[in-house]
């Protein structure tokens, strides 16, 4: 017996939020496939700001509770470096997120594959198992092409991502619709 119980109400509002999300997220996947390089450097420079900028909010708190230790200071020190360093070479931060994007697929194809097995038999659970063999594909593929091909390969299996979880989310809002009006 499935764990995850779907009751009406929860498939009418999941079904609107789901449909309009789907979208923007395919929108933004299909930005990514056809401007593969512009994505990668995006996505390289945004996370580079969330280093620097996590490393400032540590840094305040470190000083506010633990000035005097030096060892609490490494993590905002490394935040930051790391951040500056991106900026400064996002060629080579696009490598770095190269491998860290392998091992988000592969969770992602977990996440998704499991989801998917919770969802069963209910209508649409076959668009999220369809999602998590996509994350597989795309996470094998990443490995095989590593690391000199990290600048277009970011942004386009980014951009593919995006657009298999914008359609699996508007496949699943679609068929709870359409659960919806059958009542």
């Amino acid at each position: 017996m499935s764990q995850f119980l779907v009751d009406q109400e929860l498939l009418k509002k999941f079904s609107t939020h789901s449909i309009v999300v789907g979208i923007l997220l395919m929108i933004t996947g299909l930005l990514g496939i056809f401007l593969p390089v512009a994505m990668s450097l995006t996505v390289t420079i945004f996370v580079a700001w969330l280093f620097i900028i996590s490393g400032i909010f540590s840094a305040v708190q470190v000083y506010k509770n633990y000035k005097k230790k030096w060892m609490a200071w490494l993590k905002p020190f490394l935040l930051l470096v790391t951040g500056i360093f991106m900026l400064l070479y996002p060629l080579s931060g696009v490598a770095a997120l190269g491998l860290l994007l392998a091992v988000y697929f592969f969770m992602d194809t977990f996440a998704s594959v499991s989801l998917a097995l919770e969802l069963h038999p209910h209508r649409g659970w076959g668009w999220m198992l369809f999602n998590g063999l996509i994350s597989l594909l795309l996470a094998i593929l990443f490995l095989i092409y590593w690391p000199f091909g990290s600048l277009w390969l970011v942004g386009l299996f980014v951009g593919i991502s995006l657009f298999m979880d914008g359609a699996s989310l508007l496949g699943i809002g679609l068929a709870a619709r359409k659960a919806e009006r059958k009542e």
